[in-house]
């Protein structure tokens, strides 16, 4: 039956392109964190460091890593507890995929905020882009907590610039859609922002920084 074959194998591939999606679509970023792993299955604990972090999950340097598909809890300091599942082990490095609600990933976003606008943030992880022009609105997050309409002047994969009446101060990080920033300069209109993610170019080309309703 080639064509029953044939839906499956597009069903699988459907599969595959959402998982892969998910997986991409949270803001990671580099910090330096201490933390303790514990592994419930047989009762390890250990001390390790955060190399990087989103809402979604982690990654580890750690004195032990447990095989992929392990359950873990992990203690991170300044961000509180999460349990997980152990991805992608490699020496003394592994990921960790967090299982934890909306509310969580929220509560994480606004920790990394104010993480980054305490200066903590690798300035090499900032890239530039041809910008596009793109006309939509959009809402972006403040420090502070305000939530400001704005509409989205231009767009590329390194930052975004948009109209707006409010002014942050220069180097203030703001969230808009699933990507933090950093205001790097005002215009005539509004502001420029320019993202704050993975340093990998392969990364920044997967990510889908915001959406614009039009």
């Amino acid at each position: 039956m080639p064509g029953l074959a044939l839906a499956m194998t597009k069903d699988r591939d459907s599969v595959v392109a959402q998982a892969k999606a998910e997986r991409r679509r949270f803001l990671r970023v580099q910090v330096d964190l201490s933390a303790r792993l514990f592994v419930p299955g047989d009762g390890r604990e250990a001390k390790c460091k955060v190399i990087d972090l989103s809402p979604g999950g982690a990654q580890l340097d750690c004195e032990v890593v447990p095989v992929a598909d392990t359950a873990i809890v992990l203690y991170i300091d300044g961000f509180g507890r999460f349990e997980g599942t152990v991805a992608r082990p490699e020496g003394s490095t592994f990921g960790v995929k967090f299982n934890c609600s909306a509310l969580k990933r929220e509560r994480v976003v606004e920790q990394l905020t104010l993480y980054m606008n305490r200066g903590e943030v690798d300035e090499s992880v900032l890239r530039r882009h041809d910008r596009t022009p793109t006309k939509g609105f959009a809402r972006f997050t403040r420090a502070n907590g305000d939530i400001l309409a704005c509409e989205v002047v231009d767009l590329s994969l390194s930052g975004v610039s948009l109209k707006t009446d409010s002014r942050p101060p220069l180097g203030e990080v703001v969230l808009i859609g699933q990507m933090a920033g950093k205001v790097v300069r005002y215009h005539e209109t509004g502001i420029a922002i320019e993202f704050v993610g993975p340093p990998s170019e392969k990364a920044a080309t997967d990510r889908q920084p915001l959406t614009v309703v039009r």
